[in-house]
């Protein structure tokens, strides 16, 4: 009886549990039902309700990805992300990086506190002080050479234009460098680079090299002559003696051994010399690889006023009217050191001149090279200066030329095709227009403002060229070859007289 019974519940638990469970699919099946047709009236509702279908969307957004982030205009673009300043901006291809090599071996770097302190205690040390002691240690030794004391007296009149012109270059740098901040402003290198063309950024490594080149060949080889001279001079032609401030110290004689004071001063002047020559080399590289970077300019607005390059006049007109102001900013940073630069140098070669000239004394290298060799690197540096000016201010004053030949190719290409179309015509298209004259007439006279306007403005940009052609100038006065010829014959004037003076005085 026991097993029959435990069956027997067995069985009606198990038709209890299906009850359950086919209770609990009814409920879910009715559930989902109710969930559909609650959805379908939902979209129904949203269908005939525009409104409601927004208010559900501003209430709901839909999930979206964020959009791509837009590209930045190239004003906008990071410097070296952008291609106009990839290359000027880097440090490993920096194009002024040997100058600012150049002057970082030369202490002039001013661009930090410490550079600009280190840079005047060099100018003061090697452009004031040495040269002021060797000269006051130099005594006339006639058993070395009967000229000794006419080549003391030679040294001293070549060491004051050069410490002069040292001085001026000095402080222009430091102007240049407390106004602007560094060579890529000097050079308008900073933010022209986006305007210029293809052609002209390409030429700007090629000038930068030329220039770095100039100054070496100026520096190096004058370099080589002035310190064999300065070893005749300090060996051979005068004697050294330790400076009157060193001699009056109050220290024992043991305490003061032999000094080869002549290879001391020896090795002061030259160190003093190159960076006073130096100095002054530099500042005339920098003006004339200013000039000519504003001559690849004018190049690319040569190339603009071609023909085929179909340029328009107000392109031209802007590129002009920026390269004017650069033009302008040159000439105001220059203009006190190229003058100062010409009185010096006329001073000093004038006066060496005449002492030289009213010396007895025989003349040779050991006691004239100083002025030979200071005579030569501040003619070849003033020169520099004067002939790249006169390049720019040339390369200025020809646009004027060129853009009239600009506008008559442009004219007379135009008078050609409408006199060949005239000529092409048949009588029949004789007849038509006589038909249709006044639709044609209506023609034309739509069409007629465009080239009008175009020769207007063409004409309009070569009267402002007329008008504005000046390139570097000199408070007011143009430097062309008309005041280079003026110069030249101001010099020559002094010269003769200095000449008279000395036949009279012999």
């Amino acid at each position: 009886m026991a097993p029959q019974r435990s069956s027997a519940a067995t069985c009606s638990a198990i038709k209890l549990y299906s009850l359950r469970l086919d209770g609990f699919v009814l409920n879910c099946v009715e559930a989902s039902t109710s969930y559909r047709s609650a959805m379908d009236s939902d979209e129904e509702e949203q269908g005939s309700s525009p409104a409601s279908d927004s208010e559900s969307e501003q209430e709901c957004p839909p999930l979206t990805l964020p959009p791509p982030p837009a590209r930045a205009p190239p004003s906008q673009r990071p410097l070296l992300l952008n291609p106009a300043y990839a290359r000027c901006k880097s440090v490993i291809h920096d194009e002024l990086r040997s100058f600012r090599v150049f002057l970082q071996w030369c202490l002039l770097d001013h661009t930090t506190r410490a550079g600009r302190a280190a840079s005047y205690a060099a100018f003061l040390t090697l452009a004031l002080v040495v040269p002021a002691a060797v000269s006051l240690s130099l005594r006339a030794d006639a058993s070395l050479s009967r000229a000794s004391a006419s080549a003391i007296t030679f040294n001293r009149v070549a060491q004051v234009p050069a410490t002069g012109l040292a001085a001026v270059s000095f402080f222009t740098l430091a102007a240049f460098f407390h106004r602007l901040g560094g060579l890529r402003q000097l050079l308008f290198l900073d933010g022209a680079l986006r305007d210029d063309s293809a052609y002209v950024r390409r030429g700007y490594a090629r000038e930068l090299d030329r220039a770095f080149r100039l100054l070496a060949a100026l520096l190096l080889p004058s370099l080589c002559v002035e310190a064999a001279h300065k070893a005749v001079f300090f060996f051979c032609t005068v004697s050294v003696e330790p400076p009157a401030v060193a001699a009056a110290l109050p220290f024992p004689p043991l305490l003061l051994p032999d000094v080869p004071w002549r290879a001391v001063a020896l090795v002061a002047t030259v160190a003093s010399w190159v960076y006073r020559t130096g100095v002054f080399l530099l500042v005339c590289v920098l003006f004339r690889l200013t000039c000519e970077l504003q001559t690849l300019r004018f190049d690319g607005i040569y190339h603009m006023l071609d023909v085929e390059a179909r340029a328009a006049a107000a392109e031209i007109f802007a590129e002009h009217r920026r390269i004017r102001t650069q033009l302008l900013a040159t000439s105001h940073r220059y203009r006190v050191f190229i003058i100062c630069c010409l009185v010096t140098i006329t001073v000093s070669q004038l006066g060496a001149l005449l002492v030289v000239l009213s010396s007895r004394d025989a003349k040779s290298f050991s006691n004239t090279g100083d002025l030979l060799v200071g005579s030569a690197v501040q003619l070849s540096g003033f020169f520099m200066c004067l002939f790249g000016a006169a390049r720019i201010t040339h390369r200025a004053q020809r646009i004027v030329a060129i853009a009239s030949q600009w506008h008559m190719s442009i004219v007379a290409m135009s008078h050609g095709k409408s006199s060949s179309s005239s000529a092409s015509t048949s009588a029949s298209d004789v007849d038509a227009s006589r038909v249709s004259g006044s639709v044609a007439a209506a023609v034309s006279h739509q069409a007629e403002p465009g080239p009008a306007c175009s020769y207007k403005s063409r004409q309009a940009l070569v009267t402002y060229l007329r008008h504005n052609g000046g390139g570097i100038t000199l408070f007011g006065f143009t430097l062309d070859r008309g005041l280079l010829h003026t110069i030249f014959v101001f010099e020559m004037t002094l010269v003769l007289w200095i000449l008279s003076k000395v036949v009279v005085l012999q």
